[in-house]
């Protein structure tokens, strides 16, 4: 066998999403496979290409040299190669998983390998692009899932004139993010924006009717035997690290593929970052992380000292109507969540609300320390408050805890 050095075989990044594209950007010489037609692009703007707000040209990423619609199909770890489903073959002297992570389609009747027609995922700008050609105004469309991506989904289908219901089986909206009360008040916006929203609702299966063409979805069966009638119905279930191609080459795999602080994999010549990637066994799936992640791996390809310790991810959501500037109307709402907003028994609890101004603002506050909070409307105090957060360092003892929820110090 030919012994390899790094110098004589590339770095190659497997996936083209924002953590690969980032990674590429800051590492001269990579080669990057990506298996999406498009150049890669900013997955956090996607509702906004559904809404008809941004072209996809708008939300593309700074260029990065990809080899486009190319899927790898296996990695030889002895001869340190990638094979691709084109029939080329790449050396490599280190090898980079950015291979993200797919939606969860969940276990329902009426689905099964091949959607029906009518039934789309949300987590591509393809499936995006696929949404905004078949919604139109009038439509039904039911939404399944209530996080993140569900209410991003729900409020674009409904700027673009839908009649929307949001299924979600938990308690309440975003429950990953939010506490109850400001879940109360996001359902409020939605259901003024014309969003109809059921929770503690499960969902059963799909109806669906058999054509020339195929099967094509009629409605949505809940558990209670209620159907919900549905021209178009989006999967909103969450997501799956993209793991195949690592477990079949004998990499260390849990929930997602097992990374160091130096984001290696149990193969030293492979790392892996971004929703593929399980750090101190924490799956992070937001893009703030797979940022971070592909900017210390970028100081260690380098041959530099760094090492990923973790995110304390901040959550952003802005539902606006409005143009492809992003101003928004008077019935924009923004939201910002952090670390733990459901208290413990023993924390301390600060909550402002506004109805005049529409503000909402809570925080958690744990040994002295801030543990997480939620702001919905005026976002003016999230800066201090995620930097409060972030230091992760017992609050001084003079400082007003009404000073953590305003920014002008409570005066």
């Amino acid at each position: 066998m030919r012994k390899k050095t790094e110098s004589a075989a590339p770095v190659v990044v497997i996936g083209a999403g924002m953590a690969g594209a980032r990674l590429a950007a800051r590492v001269p010489g990579v080669t990057v496979v990506g298996e999406e037609r498009h150049a890669p692009y900013n997955r956090v703007l996607l509702a906004d290409v559904l809404a008809g707000r941004y072209a996809p040209d708008v939300i593309a990423l700074p260029a990065t040299e990809v080899r486009r619609g190319v899927r790898a199909i296996r990695i030889d770890r002895a001869d340190r190669l990638v094979h691709c489903d084109d029939g080329s073959v790449l050396h490599y002297g280190r090898l980079v998983l950015a291979t993200g992570s797919n939606p969860v389609l969940p276990p329902l009747r009426g689905l099964g390998a091949t959607l029906p027609d009518g039934v789309h995922p949300f987590r591509t700008l393809d499936d995006a692009l696929a949404l905004r050609a078949a919604v139109h105004p009038g439509a039904r469309a039911v939404v399944i899932g209530g996080g993140l991506l569900g209410v991003s989904a729900a409020r674009a289908l409904a700027e673009c004139g839908a009649q929307v219901v949001l299924a979600q089986q938990g308690e309440h909206l975003m429950e990953r993010q939010l506490d109850p009360e400001a879940a109360a008040l996001l359902r409020v916006h939605l259901e003024a924006l014309g969003v109809e929203v059921h929770t503690e609702c499960r969902v059963r299966g799909l109806r669906c009717t058999t054509t020339a063409t195929g099967d094509s979805v009629r409605a949505v069966q809940l558990a209670d035997g209620y159907e919900l009638a549905a021209d178009l119905t989006v999967l909103a279930c969450g997501v799956r690290p993209r793991t195949g191609l690592a477990r079949a080459a004998g990499l260390e795999v849990r929930k997602g593929i097992v990374v160091d602080d130096e984001l290696r994999t149990s193969d030293p010549y492979i790392h892996a970052l971004g929703d593929c990637a399980e750090h101190r066994s924490t799956l992070y799936g937001l893009a703030g992380p797979a940022l971070e992640q592909a900017d210390v791996l970028a100081e260690v390809l380098a041959g530099r000292p760094a090492r990923y310790e973790g995110t304390r991810a901040l959550t952003r959501l802005s539902l606006r109507a409005g143009n492809a500037h992003g101003t928004g109307g008077p019935d924009a709402l923004d939201l910002a969540a952090f670390g733990e907003a459901r208290p413990l028994p023993g924390d301390d609890v600060i909550r402002l609300s506004d109805a005049t101004r529409g503000a909402y603002r809570t925080v958690v506050l744990r040994e002295g320390r801030l543990a997480g909070g939620v702001l919905l409307g005026d976002l003016g105090a999230v800066a201090g408050l995620a930097r409060t957060w972030q230091d992760d360092e017992p609050l001084p003892p003079a400082m007003s805890l009404l000073h953590l929820l305003t920014d002008d110090g409570g005066h």
